[in-house]
């Protein structure tokens, strides 16, 4: 991880096409060139990179006492603090601001993630009590403005508060396209976490309340009941997988994209083009990508009723 580590004080997820996997030794020529790699434009938060690093690196400072991993992750945190912009929103990659890596990234949980590690710092969670007390203030600094970002995004639908897209547009705040089968929708997947992460503010105000309410009415509206999704063996189909979408009665699933104005799932391959169902969309991207899961189950049974009781002064959506 030392290694890895860019000059910037983030991490990469992969170099080139080859993810970065700590369990594979380095050689001695490896461990050079990656080195003289240490200014590579690739740091990034996606896929856990960074966030991840961060965390094991200050479990590892607490077992060892070595002085170089609490730098290390010290150094990665004074990068999420650098990365984010000032409206609160953190890109996917900093500083390489190319393509849609600029947009506000809560794909993957990749925003979340950073704000839960940040919060933790502010808090002085766990391994994260023995940081340096510096970046205490800078860290809850940094909480309040994505909790300030995460409110403003909420996408208004005909002038209701409903979810938020997997990637905003970091100036105009509004949904944004990323791969060509991530068009600008509704994210049945992301607002989950979204949701969970302002759940557990503590003593949260009215407009987190509403955020709240608003976002889990939106989801309980749209879930898809008496379905579930299935990866099966197709021996015929080109990656011997197939995803489907079948009937079964007391399941209930989630679209990972909804449409920004029906609230219709939408299933979009490679080429970009909306599609109604699973099965019109080819089957690499089937098998391959998440468009439906059980994402909301927990959210809607258990976490948000608990919630609800517990500011039971609030109004909003009962489920």
């Amino acid at each position: 991880m030392l290694v890895y580590q860019r000059s910037v004080g983030g991490w990469p997820k992969a170099v080139g096409d080859v993810k970065v996997d700590y369990s594979k030794p380095l050689s001695a020529a490896k461990k050079a060139a990656t080195l003289d790699d240490a200014n590579r434009n690739d740091a990034t938060i996606d896929n856990d990179a960074t966030t991840r690093e961060i965390k094991y690196l200050m479990e590892a400072f607490k077992k060892t006492n070595n002085q170089a991993y609490r730098s290390a992750a010290q150094k990665g945190i004074q990068y999420l603090l650098k990365m984010q912009y000032p409206n609160g929103g953190f890109p996917q990659f900093y500083p390489d601001m190319s393509n849609y890596r600029h947009y506000i990234t809560y794909n993957d949980n990749a925003m979340i993630r950073v704000l839960v590690l940040l919060r933790d710092v502010a808090q002085q969670k766990g391994n994260f009590a023995i940081v340096n007390s510096a970046l205490i203030p800078q860290a809850q600094a940094a909480v309040t403005r994505g909790i300030d970002c995460i409110l403003k995004t909420q996408y208004v639908q005909n002038g209701k508060l409903t979810a938020w897209c997997a990637q905003h547009d970091e100036k105009t705040l509004l949904p944004a396209k990323a791969r060509a089968f991530e068009l600008a929708s509704l994210s049945g997947m992301e607002t989950v976490e979204i949701v969970e992460f302002l759940m557990a503010v503590d003593k949260p105000s009215p407009e987190i309340k509403k955020s709240i309410e608003a976002a889990v009415a939106w989801l309980d509206a749209v879930k898809l009941s008496g379905y579930a999704v299935k990866l099966i063996d197709a021996p015929k189909e080109p990656t011997g997988k197939d995803r489907v979408i079948v009937p079964e009665p007391g399941s209930v699933i989630w679209a990972r994209f909804y449409d920004l104005e029906t609230n219709k799932p939408i299933y979009v391959g490679r080429d970009g083009v909306k599609k109604a169902t699973l099965a019109e969309i080819e089957n690499e991207r089937r098998a391959g990508y998440a468009y439906a899961g059980t994402w909301g189950a927990k959210l809607l049974a258990k976490e948000y009723p608990k919630w609800q009781q517990k500011w039971a002064n609030t109004t909003g959506a009962k489920l």
